[in-house]
């Protein structure tokens, strides 16, 4: 999908509150701007507090250091967003970050695209609209010769990642002590 590229899509499933049950829901589908950032960044703060796996205060005060990031990123072209509207109403986004990896046999590309920062409003969920933005960024990551598509799934959303063929992998993670406010661990 380039960027000036609007596509419209049609889900099957729930209708947002108010509409008819079981009807078609139009959307559209565009690759986001610089412009859309503060919706990024609300969106991902939704996200986290859907999760709900943080404090909402530490989840509040990551928002600028997010959205420098996310800015960032889009300046040097890793960070590709998709945002999804209904009525001129943002109805739900989503991002891939092209995250650099070390090469490995079979695979050295350098980058691999990292799915992110999903997110769709709750009067829009199970529309189908997460499938449609998750396809996109697959296509997108597709079209340019990648792969595969990493991201790490909430419970709400590995339904939608299983059934477009996404796979459990086996990372692991250890908790090391938080560094103090304005101190790099080490």
């Amino acid at each position: 999908m380039s960027p000036q590229e609007v596509r419209r899509v049609v889900t099957k499933g729930r209708a947002p509150r108010g509409g008819a049950a079981g009807g078609r829901r139009r959307f559209r589908l565009r690759r986001a701007s610089a412009k859309d950032l503060p919706t990024l960044v609300r969106h991902r703060r939704l996200m986290w507090a859907d999760i709900g796996s943080y404090p909402s205060a530490s989840v509040e005060a990551s928002d600028g250091p997010y959205l420098e990031w996310a800015r960032r990123m889009m300046r040097e072209r890793r960070l590709v967003a998709f945002v999804a509207t209904s009525g001129g109403e943002v109805a739900g986004s989503g991002a891939l970050w092209l995250r650099e990896e070390q090469p490995r046999p079979g695979d050295n590309a350098g980058y691999a695209p990292y799915l992110l920062s999903m997110y769709t409003e709750p009067r829009y969920r199970r529309s189908g609209l997460a499938t449609a933005i998750v396809k996109a960024a697959i296509e997108w990551s597709r079209a340019r010769g990648y792969r595969k598509v990493e991201l790490h799934a909430s419970r709400d959303g590995r339904p939608v990642y299983e059934a477009l063929g996404f796979e459990r992998t086996w990372e692991m993670r250890a908790p090391l002590a938080r560094a103090e406010p304005g101190r790099a661990a080490h």
